[in-house]
């Protein structure tokens, strides 16, 4: 039975916005290399990226499968390929998280209640945010799609709000996400990653409601209720 609408909820992207992950892909690849070597590595990470222009996300293990089927198409049945997926799978995510995110999440759950609404599969990126420690944190408010800012509905269905607020490294979703909310929505820009650094990238977007250096500074901001807005 679906409970009466929040004030406020926080709404938190995954990737490079409470956890690092460039750090986790340049440990990635530090391992391919040393495994397979560069050229082989190369081809991984082609792989990787013609399938995040099918599909619109990151998708580790559906790359690897990819890979390993292009791999046998030249002759290459190396057992040592089995354990590229145990290295994601095992992989201390934990580890990952930028400093302060949990603070943050626990602050910002005193007002409202906090939720991860990210993009991406449904094998790897559940258990990115399990063993990272975020779905614990979340209380297990855990939302992924493929394209986040085209759930709206479904979100506000889940966990309904008068306001919400969304966090995210990614000016061209949060700007997505306000087209569809408008006021209902506070923007939070978090300039970390690759993707929140590329400024001919973020040109074509204008500036979210609030932007910060570093997922911990949302710790110092004012949260105002629904009622403000």
């Amino acid at each position: 039975m679906q409970h009466s609408p929040d004030d406020i909820a926080f709404l938190f992207d995954v990737d490079n916005t409470l956890l690092d992950n460039d750090r986790v892909l340049a440990d990635l690849r530090t391992h391919l290399e040393a495994e397979f070597g560069s050229t082989e590595a190369d081809r991984y990470w082609a792989a990787l990226e013609s399938l995040r222009g099918e599909l619109g996300y990151v998708d580790y293990l559906g790359a690897l499968q990819r890979y390993r089927a292009e791999s046998s198409r030249r002759g290459m049945n190396d057992p040592r390929l089995l354990l590229m997926s145990t290295f994601l799978i095992d992989y201390p995510f934990a580890d990952r998280l930028y400093p302060y995110a949990l603070a943050a999440v626990q602050k910002l759950r005193t007002h409202g209640p906090t939720v991860i609404v990210s993009d991406g599969d449904v094998v790897f990126q559940p258990r990115k945010v399990q063993r990272s420690g975020l779905w614990d944190a979340m209380e297990g408010r855990v939302l992924i799609y493929v394209h986040k800012e085209e759930m709206l509905d479904a979100i506000e269905q889940a966990h309904p709000a008068r306001h919400y607020v969304m966090v995210d490294d990614k000016l061209r979703i949060l700007t997505a996400m306000k087209a569809g909310w408008g006021d209902r929505l506070t923007t939070v820009f978090v300039r970390q990653g690759h993707y929140a650094l590329d400024t001919e990238a973020l040109a074509g977007f204008p500036p979210a409601d609030i932007t910060i250096e570093r997922i911990g500074d949302l710790i110092h901001l004012p949260w105002p209720t629904a009622s403000n807005h």
